[in-house]
């Protein structure tokens, strides 16, 4: 029997994880010793995020968002692009998606409404 190709996980595909150079574990470990932690589960309370959070980074199943590497600076103190260095973030801008920042349909229609 022929097992049918598994659909690629859109995590897996993002940008971020796509990169040759990117490595979260060296970006998890190094907060790890730079709070003397002892594990996963330990960053995980001081960044206040559930465990799979920091499982799911480890394994590559989810990038690190803008959110984790603003509470990674905020308890870390460390610098916002020290942090992307660490995870071997090499792109140049640190861009949100096109789908955020965009007005949505109505709100496009209600403006041109009130121009009138």
């Amino acid at each position: 029997m022929e097992q049918q190709p598994q659909s690629q996980d859109p995590q897996q595909s993002h940008e971020l994880t796509s990169q040759v150079t990117y490595n979260p574990d060296n970006l998890l470990d190094s907060l790890i010793e730079r709070l003397n932690l002892k594990n996963d589960a330990a960053l995980s309370r001081a960044l206040e995020v559930a465990p799979p959070v920091i499982s799911k980074i480890r394994h590559r199943r989810l990038p690190v968002g803008a959110s984790m590497l603003i509470r990674m600076h905020e308890v870390s103190n460390m610098d916002i692009r020290e942090l992307r260095e660490l995870m071997g973030d090499r792109r140049t801008k640190y861009r949100l998606s096109d789908a955020q920042g965009k007005p949505k349909p109505a709100d496009a229609q209600a403006k041109a409404k009130s121009q009138d």
